[in-house]
């Protein structure tokens, strides 16, 4: 929706508001108030998804076991900033390889009130979308030699159901594999596991931590859902700065956010809000807290 849009429904409902018999239906007045405030935290560029959890998929890029172990570095990252927010986190697909590195690995953060963060955490991560790059000797490397390595991670936001995302079915091909999952007994008797590409966007999802093949399917949906959604918010804002729009369904791995640096020195930088430390263990042991901050005004 555009800005122009929303400005239009807000002064109707305000207006609406201002009529004698305004409050004679409780309930759809009470209707109207939420629809207004949700008009209005959109237009402040709150968005109803950031009180929401999140799903996060990490993609190792190109270098082999390299940029497979900084995919684990980096899911280890997160794992332990939840862990100290009292956040909960559900593996949903894991693709690895034979030294304990994450070709991809999706999973969902969910949010306690308990938690110090809320329940928002969508909006709390979902600047962390982009390219994180490491720099590094390689423990890959008989000759020691220095070695940059990539990985892409996507934050999106977690959808129970698809709601108002109608996908047709003709965009959609559905496979079912085996699942190496904690699904059970009979887990590689049965395919529950399950795989969906839309064919438009070439985008693909995949679900196995669920007991039954329906399970993995919904929670496919509900992750293709938010991918979808979090492709056209991106989409929308590059219209409103005027920016070009790429039709491309390849991941932009130009787009590097972040830097870690091991060798020759030790450093992290954000190359978008300029904020950097020294303390590489510590961002490493989930300390994401001074980078979390700075990027809330992006």
């Amino acid at each position: 929706m555009e800005k122009d849009e929303i400005r239009e429904k807000i002064e109707v409902i305000e207006a609406e508001m201002l009529a004698p018999d305004f409050w004679s239906n409780k309930d759809l007045a009470q209707e109207k108030i939420r629809e207004l405030n949700q008009l209005k935290e959109e237009l402040a560029g709150v968005n109803k998804y950031d009180r929401g959890d999140a799903v996060v998929t990490i993609f190792a890029g190109a270098g082999g076991d390299d940029a497979e172990d900084w995919a684990r570095i980096l899911f280890d990252m997160y794992s332990k900033w939840a862990d100290k927010n009292k956040i909960d986190l559900v593996l949903v697909h894991q693709n690895t390889n034979d030294h304990g590195g994450y070709r991809n690995i999706t999973f969902e953060l969910h949010g306690r009130s308990s938690s110090k963060t809320g329940k928002g955490v969508y909006g709390i991560l979902k600047n962390e979308s982009g390219v994180h790059r490491l720099v590094r000797i390689s423990p890959f490397n008989s000759k020691s030699l220095r070695h940059t390595s990539f990985a892409l991670v996507e934050v999106i936001p977690r959808f129970d159901k698809i709601g108002e995302m109608k996908i047709p079915d003709d965009d959609l091909k559905i496979e079912f594999t085996r699942s190496s999952g904690p699904g059970g007994q009979n887990v590689n008797k049965r395919e529950t596991a399950v795989r969906i590409v839309h064919i438009p966007t070439n985008l693909a999802v995949h679900s196995e931590s669920e007991r039954s093949q329906q399970q993995n399917r919904d929670k496919a949906m509900a992750i293709l859902a938010g991918k979808l959604y979090k492709r056209a918010e991106e989409e929308r804002t590059k219209k409103e700065k005027g920016l070009y729009v790429s039709k491309t369904t390849e991941i932009e791995w130009g787009n590097q956010i972040r830097s870690y640096v091991f060798h020759p020195y030790k450093m992290v930088k954000d190359h978008r809000t300029e904020v950097e430390t020294s303390d590489v263990e510590g961002v490493l042991d989930g300390n994401l807290e001074e980078f979390l901050k700075a990027e809330e005004k992006l």
